[in-house]
Formats: C-alpha cells, structure tokens, sequence
C-alpha cells in the first residue's frame, strides 16, 4: 500500500509540472501575441491592438482560474497569473497580491520579482520597483532586471547634489551596457542602451561621441527586431529633421493612443513653415528699415573677435575676418565669422533650440539656432550679432506632401556669441536636461 501511495503521489507531482508548464506556455504566447502584433497585423490594425490584447488577456485569464482550485497556493501559478494580468498597460492590484505572494513563497523566483517590480512601476512607486529589481539580481545576474533598474534609476527625482545625480546616470549606463553583454541578439536591451546614453549625453557636457553610441545602439536595436526604437528626441537636437518627422510618424501609426508623437510631428512641421517663411521674407522687416538697420553694420561690430588674442571656440587664437552668408562652407569655418542683424526671432512649442534669423550685408538672410540658453536670454531685430568660426548645415527634409530646403547655422551655446560688440554673461546659459514620466520605455 505505501509504494502504491508512493507511485500515485510521483504521477501527480508529475502531472502538476505538466499543468503548470501548460499554464506557462499559453503565457508566453499571450506576451508573445502583444510583443509581435505587427508581425502578423498591418499598421492600419494598431487601432486595435489594445483591444486584441485584452481580448487574447481574457482568454488566458479563463484557462488559468480553472486550475486556480488545484494551484492557488502554488508560486509558479500565481506568477503566471500576474504574468496574465500584467500584460495589461495599467496597474492590477490582483496582479500585485499574486506576484507578492509568489515570491514570498519561493524568494528565488527571479521572474516573479521582475513582474512584481513591472506592477509597482505602472503604480508610480519606483523606489518599490528599484527593490524589487535589485531584489532579482541578488538571485541571479540576468537581463530584464538590468535594463529595467537601468531605466527607473533615470526615472527616479533628481539628486540635489549634481554630482550624486551624475553617478546615478553612469550606473544607468553600465547597468545597461551588462544587460547588451548578458545577450547581444536582444533588441530591447540595446533599445534602453540607446536611452541611457542619451541622458548621459544631456547631462554630462553633451559630448559627441555620446550622441554617436546613442544613435548606434538605436541601429542595432533595430536590426535586431524592427523596433519602432529611435530616440525622436535626439533627431532633433541633432538637427535630423527628416528623422525625426518619420520617426514621429510611425510611433503615431503604431500606437495611435500616443497623442504626444501626433503633436511633435506637428510641431516640427510648423517650426520648419515659419523658419521659411521668415528666412524668404527677411522676417517680414520693410526694404526702407532694413537699409537702414544694415547701415550701420561695420567690422567694428567683431568687437573682441577683431583682437589678434581672441580665442576661437576651437582654440585658434588670432582676429577673425568678416565673411558673407554666401561665402561660408558648409560644416566648420575656421579663422573667419558670420556678421548681420536680427530679422526675426522664433518662439515655437517644444523648441530645442532658440532660433532667430540675421541679415549681412549682401541683405542674404541665414537662421541661426542656439542650444542651452536659458529662458531669459533672447536678441532683438535690429541686434548686431557675431557667429565665430560658424558651423553651417544644409538641411534638404521631405515629409507627407512637403519638402524644406534651407541653411542654418548651429550654435550650441550662447555664451559664444557676441551681441552688440559683447560676449555673453553665463547666465545666458542653461544645461539641457531630459525629463522623464514614470513608465516603461
């Protein structure tokens, strides 16, 4: 009788683990479903994904609360169960009690503190969700864990100390750089790689080479697995217009419930109209008080770029000679600077960069956009202003039924310029910074 009982009990344990894999399998399919939507539905079906998702959700919650009886003290069912329910984009209490109670009840089920950590972030709780993120990789190094803690310590409040802040955003970085190593072939993870180069781009003197990894590490998320995983952000302060719009467009075709995507493309779009067509109508100023606003524009308007000690932002020391508009190059003019008068400047929604318009003395009009200046900065129409050594683009964007072709000059602080015969005071400057909302990437 007791080798019987024995058999019965092995053949149930048995046919537990084959429910419970069960269970697992029709999860991952449900995650799968969400994660792959695209692959088997066109983008004119986005509309409908949520509402397919929460449809395919029902089904998977069914199967599972007709084992519920036989599992519901079991850990591997409660973590498949709020598995089921996070897929959901809100926050689920149910989902919440569940995941806690899993891992509570087996403490080394890595997955179940990933979920819980998931659930607490939808909260908004992120220091709940940075413990339990911490909490799986006390368990075991992995992935989801490093990219997920990658991301809430960038969504966490600002340090008041820059410095600790600074920290913070290197860990971020490296986090993210072990989740990449952990598996090359995951596109997600060089997605969120992508990103924490980016605030540390933003936060750290915005050096180049950041901006470079940022957009490689976008690349190779999106050959890996054609996410939609471009930083539009980053488009645009690098001035890639054409990428950006795309990039605004196609985030709004797949998730059309992203109204902030709709209304950047927007914006863009209207930026580029008024650029030109305040740089084809010299910002609207009449012929008469244009001639007379140039006649008084002289060589002696270089003020300290005329001294033979005069320090260029690339380091050359020696005057600068006056050019025209038309005389530039496009990227990197050494030795020489762009002199006008402001036409008309440009106040425009979600701005990144201040933009105003000058006239030489040919009367050519150039737009002129200055990074990190602080809100109170500003020039006038009628100001004289001095571009050392300038750094001209020429931007050639189609997008939808529009095309834009037009040069500007970069300036990426306004402390390099000089207005009305003076540099600039520091407080014309302000670092950029990003911002973040308490979710997912």
């Amino acid at each position: 009788m007791l080798k019987m009982a024995e058999v019965d009990d092995g053949e149930q344990k048995t046919t537990d683990k084959d429910d419970l894999r069960v269970l697992k399998e029709l999860v991952d399919d449900l995650y799968s479903f969400r994660d792959r939507y695209f692959e088997s539905h066109g983008v004119e079906d986005a509309g409908r994904k949520q509402k397919d998702v929460a449809q395919e959700m029902a089904k998977t919650l069914k199967r599972l609360e007709e084992k519920e009886d036989l599992y519901k003290h079991s850990a591997q069912f409660l973590l498949q169960r709020g598995r089921c329910l996070n897929v959901a984009p809100g926050f689920s209490q149910t989902a919440e009690e569940c995941l806690s109670r899993a891992v509570k009840l087996e403490p080394g089920l890595v997955e179940g503190w990933n979920t819980l950590g998931e659930q607490y972030w939808k909260k908004g709780d992120l220091t709940a969700a940075k413990t339990c993120f911490t909490g799986a990789l006390q368990q075991r190094k992995n992935k989801v864990s490093l990219r997920s803690l990658s991301m809430v310590l960038r969504q966490l409040p600002p340090e008041e100390d820059a410095q600790e802040q600074s920290k913070r955003i290197l860990e971020s970085v490296e986090l993210a750089r072990q989740a990449v190593q952990l598996d090359v072939t995951d596109g997600t993870s060089w997605y969120i790689l992508g990103n924490a180069y980016i605030s540390m781009f933003f936060t750290s003197g915005q050096n180049p080479q950041l901006s470079q990894q940022a957009l490689s590490a976008y690349a190779q998320a999106v050959s890996i697995s054609s996410l939609n995983s471009f930083c539009h952000q980053l488009f645009q302060y690098e001035e890639m217009y054409s990428s950006a719009l795309d990039g605004f467009r196609r985030a709004a075709a797949l998730d059309p419930g992203w109204e902030d995507a709709r209304e950047r493309e927007k914006q863009l779009l209207n930026y580029l109209d008024q650029v030109i067509m305040l740089i084809e109508n010299k910002g609207k100023v009449k012929a008469r008080r244009l001639r007379n606003m140039l006649s008084s524009l002289s060589t002696s308007a270089l003020g300290p770029c005329s001294s033979p000690q005069f320090r260029s932002p690339s380091g050359r020391v020696g005057s600068l000679e006056p050019r025209s508009f038309s005389s530039l190059t496009h990227g990197h003019n050494g030795g020489v600077a762009a002199l006008g008068k402001v036409v008309f400047s440009l106040a425009s929604e979600g701005r990144m960069a201040f933009t105003f318009g000058m006239v030489d003395s040919d009367e050519t009009c150039c737009v002129v956009m200055v990074y990190n200046t602080a809100d109170s900065w500003g020039v006038l129409i009628g100001d004289t202003v001095v571009i050392p050594e300038p750094q001209v683009k020429r931007h050639s964007v189609t997008h939808k039924d529009k095309s834009y072709d037009f040069r500007s000059i970069r300036v990426d602080s306004p402390l390099l310029l000089i207005v009305n015969g003076k540099r600039q005071v520091m407080k014309s400057q302000s670092a950029a910074f990003v911002t973040y909302k308490p979710q997912s990437e």
